[in-house]
């Protein structure tokens, strides 16, 4: 029960960050610009990852095509590095990674 609220949460939180790509039209120019919805965007990548450390070994072992360690890094990183981060990289992480996560962990959620 646990990880099926946790994994309904990173669902939340990958649903919130293509509702504020989708608000500002999916806009690279804007996202550069716009500290806002860089916060916005990153601090949903934070909590994802925060979550991920929560998922049982279980869940992990039986999903291995998704990278854990690699979210919860990104996490860290995002978290202890904040200045250093690569614009360019977070937008292609919101882009690519992040729907597929979602996908993911919706398939997850049908048998958990």
């Amino acid at each position: 029960m646990r990880d099926r609220l946790i994994l309904q949460k990173i669902v939340l939180y990958c649903q919130r960050i293509a509702d504020n790509l989708e608000r500002y039209h999916h806009d690279f120019s804007a996202f550069e610009q716009d500290y806002l919805f860089q916060d916005a965007c990153c601090m949903c990548v934070v909590q994802i990852g925060e979550l991920v450390s929560q998922l049982s070994d279980d869940v992990k072992a039986q999903n291995k095509a998704i990278p854990w360690r690699i979210i919860k890094d990104t996490r860290n990183f995002y978290v202890h590095a904040y200045g250093a981060i690569d614009i360019p990289s977070v937008w292609d992480t919101l882009l690519h990674d992040i729907p597929a996560l979602k996908t993911a962990c919706e398939a997850i959620l049908t048998h958990v």
